[in-house]
């Protein structure tokens, strides 16, 4: 230990086991930063309090471990006895013990576990931007011409691509694109191996794989950088790493995910056997409907050459005269039964011209003038008659009750001269009052000197 780390004590001091463990203790965490330690785990206790304790080991040495609350709420998985862990923390002495120890800040799985953990996250991750979203994927070729394997030129994966794709479908041109299939080195090759096959365009369809493994051998697919490059691709990419039950983020953002290397090539390539039965099956289809067509097209023909026969010009002729003839047998029967139409009109506007002849109108409408002068004579004297009896009879109704016939007795109408009024008393003849005075045969003034009541009347 360096000198600038050792304190300087007084010579001859005595410390205490306390003070001692604190020095300790404050030399250990001064000296000491964060570090990592790798380990199995054992002796895993959590108390009451929610601290977490337990002892970290290897084949070598052990040390004791705490994990103090919150941080030992916030752990991802359940620690237990013989996991193998990675914990991040500080060195530091319990004093209670006077042993050293490693307060631990952070704890995560170790190997697989860690793994797991970080091909979770990634796919929850790309999942929710849509990487693997169904309706992006796209249909493979239905024959791939060219086809470019994303692999390990030594593996044997590829091997099992040649070997099928040579039974199944010979016409086929595999071009390998070598890549490093595990490691840290493998992601960014593949990445750009897929790039610049989507830049080219070369290729019908891109087939990634490699053999089997274990997580760690394939956790290079697992890279969200290859990820995204598959995702952008300009050209179909298959997946086919390791077996049937392992899966990377690859095979979930590839546009098809095979189980194997070789169903990969399956899937890529069609059956050269099938095919072979699929042309002989379309050959007799083709040769049958050729024959249907031929058939049809005779048929055709022949038709259109009796139409031509049956439009030739002597034909055509003998159609028009015929016409010709039934036209004209059918305008003189028209013109016959014009004719006698016309007739019988005239005839009925003869009859009614007969029936209404001016002479005999004439003669009818004398006549009637006759009957009814007699009847209009005769009603006149009728009438005259009538109305000189009953002016006779008002006459004498008349002059019954005519003022005339008073008059004639010797009575007078006294009228004053200003007003016109008929005098009725002698209140309306006051003395000096001009009257006129009419008679049977006239009238005359006359002047009021003193008018006298009747004495009788009074």
């Amino acid at each position: 230990m360096s000198e600038s780390l050792t304190p300087s004590l007084p010579e001859r001091e005595v410390l205490t086991p306390s003070s001692l463990n604190r020095l300790v203790r404050d030399l250990l965490e001064d000296a000491l930063p964060l570090i990592w330690v790798e380990g199995e785990l054992s002796n895993v206790v959590r108390a009451a309090s929610g601290h977490l304790y337990f002892t970290m080991k290897d084949t070598a040495a052990q040390i004791r471990c705490a994990m103090f609350r919150p941080r030992s709420t916030w752990l991802r998985f359940k620690p237990a006895d013989g996991m193998h862990v990675v914990a991040r923390g500080r060195v530091s002495l319990y004093e209670g013990r006077g042993e050293f120890q490693l307060v631990v800040e952070h704890l995560e799985e170790a190997g697989e576990g860690a793994l797991r953990r970080e091909f979770e996250r990634l796919k929850t991750r790309l999942a929710a931007e849509g990487l693997f979203a169904a309706e992006r994927k796209r249909a493979l070729p239905r024959f791939a011409r060219r086809i470019g394997v994303v692999t390990s030129p030594s593996g044997a994966a590829i091997r099992d691509v040649l070997s099928v794709v040579a039974r199944r479908f010979p016409l086929a041109e595999i071009e390998i694109l070598p890549v490093p299939v595990q490691g840290r080195d493998a992601p960014p090759v593949i990445v750009e191996v897929i790039n610049a096959a989507s830049r080219m365009r070369r290729h019908d369809v891109l087939l990634l794989t490699r053999g089997g493994g274990s997580l760690e051998d394939l956790f290079a697919f697992n890279h969200e950088g290859i990820a995204r490059a598959i995702h952008a691709s300009a050209i179909p990419v298959v997946s086919a790493i390791g077996h049937e039950i392992d899966f990377t983020i690859a095979d979930f953002v590839a546009d098809l995910r095979a189980p194997t290397p070789s169903a990969a090539a399956e899937l890529i390539v069609p059956d050269a056997e099938q095919l072979v039965r699929l042309l002989q099956h379309e050959e007799r289809r083709l040769k049958h409907a050729i024959s249907r067509k031929l058939e049809a097209s005779m048929q055709k023909s022949d038709r259109l050459c009796a139409r031509l026969h049956a439009q030739g010009p002597q034909v055509r002729l003998a159609r028009v005269r015929e016409r010709a003839t039934n036209l004209d047998r059918r305008l003189q029967a028209a013109a016959r039964s014009r004719v006698a139409l016309s007739v019988l009109a005239i005839d009925r506007l003869r009859a009614r011209l007969a029936v209404q002849d001016p002479q005999h109108a004439l003669a009818r409408r004398s006549e009637r003038i006759g009957t009814l002068a007699n009847r209009l004579r005769a009603a006149l004297a009728r009438t005259a008659e009538r109305r000189a009896l009953r002016l006779a009879e008002l006459g004498r109704t008349l002059n019954a009750v005519s003022p005339l016939a008073t008059l004639d007795r010797g009575y007078a109408i006294l009228i004053e001269r200003e007003s016109g009024r008929v005098v009725r008393s002698i209140r309306q003849a006051p003395a000096g009052a001009a009257l006129r005075a009419r008679v049977a045969d006239g009238e005359f003034d006359a002047h009021v000197d003193a008018p006298r009541s009747d004495p009788e009347r009074s």
